[in-house]
């Protein structure tokens, strides 16, 4: 405290100096009664209760001196317009100081912000180099605030990674880092770390993110805690964590910008903060601010990347969309669609919306937006209601040879894909995009072998149909082994049943027995079995006999928040029933009711009965 008062007064001396210089400064101050005592006996009285070398203390603490009152030479370099008004003060007559050089070179980065040639001919300048000089000749009185603008505009002006004048303000910010407010270690790390990864600046770079972790209890605000999540977030695992943690504590204090900035951060860096995430859709559940179109458009987005589901917020979303999609363009529809489908929820009145969006468009829409779609609709296993008018449409770009195609005309095409991919893809790839690869081409040759007898064109060779490894490698799951042991409970003898059938149709049964028309089981081994992969036995299945194909769902199997199959699970019944299986589907939902074994034993004796039951109905 005494050393604030000293340097008050010595502040107060200099100010009355310079607007009256014949007057003695202390005579004309006035304290109140009973304090009135000369201001220079604080400073030299042996009776003083300051610390000893007071002197020492007063000239350490002049580095770092208030703001002065404005002077005619800084209202010059905050009107200068032109880069050229402000090096010409170094020759004009004003007394530039060191944070009026600083102060200059922050306006000149400004200016020449978007103006790359100009800043290569400014560096060559000499009177540039001039003024960064005299900032550099006594870097340290120049202000903190002014220091880290100055460091940040050395960076957009481009200055050579090896200028000394730069590492001298580089290394005075890292002297200075421990007393440099947490603002200015935001605003340095949030303007300037892309600027320190490109410059070879990693050491301090780095410092700054220790520093930045290491006080981040000092955050007091939103807008730092969200701009630091997006700009060094990435750079730090352990920082992240800290900023996730405010982020809780602040989340509170937010309006919908700052909540999507910090949802389309995590998406970003995919970080599915669970905890964070909850307390974000509780607060956009509960607060009645409203949303804008991109908003809304963002958070699906980043909760379809995240795969994070809250019904409410989905609710929210669809609800709040349905009025603006009259007003979306075509990529913001594909876009939304596609979020949505990622996020497995249908919500009808706002995807028949996209529909009819689509068929007032049909001229304007281009087709990588229409095949994402059309991919999102499968996904859900959407069918519009306008489904005739939707799968004729014609596109309005012309495609090569001056033929506008439709929907329908692409089916017949599809199946043609397996043979010319065989010559562009890896199928006996090991990476998990070649094995996803391999499983579409499995299923669209199956969609053409079964569903389209019609067709006469090429289908992959025997050699490619074998399953690969990975499909029957997938950990076990508590239903999947439970459905296990209780058919083999039924089935008695090993020969009677196969577990785990990959077929070559890229759909994997958890279990395949045979029937006579007695419903009695046959040994499987005995019997032509031409849906695997190469095709085995040699005896024909005898007159009557069903294959019955036992199918697990799961619950990431279904739309969320239904009973409803994903289009791939569809898919996967209607290729398996083209193909003479009498499907017995097994849901969680059903099986996690059943208590005892006998249960399930009754359960699946049901099934099977009621499959061949509905198979003779027909």
């Amino acid at each position: 405290m005494a050393a604030r008062l000293v340097r008050r007064c010595t502040c107060l001396l200099r100010e009355a100096t310079r607007l009256s210089p014949a007057v003695s400064p202390v005579s004309q101050l006035r304290l109140p009664q009973g304090t009135q005592k000369p201001l220079t006996s604080s400073a030299t009285s042996p009776s003083s209760r300051l610390p000893g070398p007071l002197s020492e203390l007063v000239e350490k603490e002049q580095v770092f001196t208030p703001y002065p009152g404005h002077q005619e030479v800084e209202h010059l370099i905050e009107k200068a317009t032109q880069p050229e008004e402000l090096l010409e003060l170094l020759g004009s007559g004003h007394c530039l100081q060191q944070n009026h050089a600083a102060l200059a070179l922050i306006q000149l980065s400004r200016l020449l912000s978007e103006k790359p040639k100009d800043k290569a001919t400014l560096i060559q300048d000499a009177r540039f180099w001039q003024l960064l000089h005299l900032v550099n000749s006594q870097i340290t009185v120049v202000w903190h605030g002014t220091l880290v603008k100055l460091l940040r505009s050395l960076y957009t002006l481009g200055l050579p990674a090896t200028s000394k004048d730069l590492r001298s303000v580089e290394q005075e910010v890292r002297w200075r880092m421990r007393r440099l407010k947490y603002k200015h270690l935001a605003f340095l790390a949030e303007s300037s770390a892309t600027y320190m990864q490109e410059q070879g600046s990693r050491e301090l770079l780095a410092e700054l993110l220790v520093h930045l972790e290491r006080r981040w209890a000092e955050i007091e605000d939103g807008r730092t805690v969200v701009a630091m999540m997006m700009k060094t977030g990435h750079l730090s695992e352990s920082l992240m964590n800290r900023l996730e943690d405010k982020c809780l504590e602040l989340v509170e204090q937010f309006g919908p910008e700052e909540l999507r900035k910090v949802l389309v951060t995590l998406a970003a860096q995919n970080r599915r903060s669970v905890p964070l995430l909850r307390a974000i859709s509780y607060h956009l559940v509960q607060k009645p601010f409203p949303l804008t179109k991109s908003i809304l458009l963002d958070l699906a987005y980043a909760y379809g990347k995240l795969g994070f589901h809250q019904t409410q917020v989905f609710q929210r979303l669809a609800a709040d969309l349905l009025p603006h999609t009259p007003s979306m363009t075509s990529s913001e529809v594909a876009r939304c669609t596609k979020s949505f489908a990622f996020l497995k929820w249908l919500n009808l009145p706002l995807f028949e919306a996209f529909v009819q969006h689509v068929l007032d468009r049909a001229q304007s829409i281009t087709l990588p937006h229409l095949c994402n779609m059309l991919l999102a609709f499968a996904r859900v296993n959407f069918h519009p209601e306008r489904e005739d008018p939707f799968f004729s449409l014609q596109l309005g770009t012309e495609q090569e040879g001056g033929k506008r195609p439709d929907l329908s005309q692409l089916e017949p095409y599809i199946p043609g894909v397996p043979l010319f991919s065989l010559h562009h893809l890896p199928l006996a790839g090991k990476s998990p995009k070649s094995q996803s690869t391999f499983q579409k081409l499995l299923h669209i040759n199956a969609t053409a072998q079964l569903e389209h007898p019609e067709y006469t064109g090429p289908l992959l060779p025997t050699s490619a149909l074998v399953p690969s490894p990975s499909a029957l490698e997938q950990k076990m799951t508590p239903l999947q082994k439970e459905l296990q042991e209780t058919l083999k409970g039924l089935l008695g003898s090993a020969d009677k049943g196969s577990f785990m059938v990959a077929t070559q149709y890229g759909w994997v049964l958890d279990a395949e027995v045979l029937l006579d028309t007695e419903s009695q089981l046959l040994p499987l081994r005995d019997f032509v079995a031409p849906h695997l992969a190469p095709p085995s036995g040699s005896q024909p299945l005898p007159p009557g006999a069903k294959r019955l194909a036992f199918l697990r769902w799961e619950f990431p199997n279904f739309n969320s928040r239904s009973k409803d199959l994903l289009g791939r699970f569809v898919l996967a019944r209607r290729h398996l029933l083209a193909a003479g299986f009498l499907l017995v589907d097994v849901p969680y939902y059903e099986w996690m009711e059943l208590k005892s074994e006998w249960q399930k034993s009754a359960y699946l004796k049901d099934k099977m009965r009621k499959a061949v039951a509905e198979e003779l109905a027909k």
